[in-house]
């Protein structure tokens, strides 16, 4: 990824989060957070309250593949690897979570 589309992305990034308000149950954690050792204390703010801000699957999901494309870009410029990540940070808002809750 070139230094314009990683500044980009960084942009996309900050001005979702700035609009987002810190709601809801999910908690961005070191855990749970893909790339948070390559976060500022500022964006680990940022990033949580956008997580908790999402309504929809789909808007979680693609700020969540955003973010790991510019951790991903920060992992390889320090010339460390990400850790896999253990779970699905949207999959609360996922559509068939509630028809799966009600079906049984």
């Amino acid at each position: 990824m070139g230094l314009h589309k990683t500044r980009l992305l960084i942009a996309l990034l900050l001005s979702l989060a700035a609009s987002a308000q810190a709601r809801g149950p999910v908690r961005a954690s070191e855990g749970n957070t893909r790339g948070w050792q390559l976060m500022t204390p500022e964006e680990r703010i940022e990033h949580q309250a956008m997580i908790r801000s999402f309504r929809t699957y789909d808007d979680c999901r693609k700020y969540q593949v955003a973010h790991h494309q510019l951790m991903e870009e920060r992992a390889r410029q320090r010339g460390v690897e990400l850790p896999r990540g253990r779970r699905d940070i949207c999959e609360h808002l996922h559509p068939e979570k509630d028809s799966r809750q009600t079906a049984g």
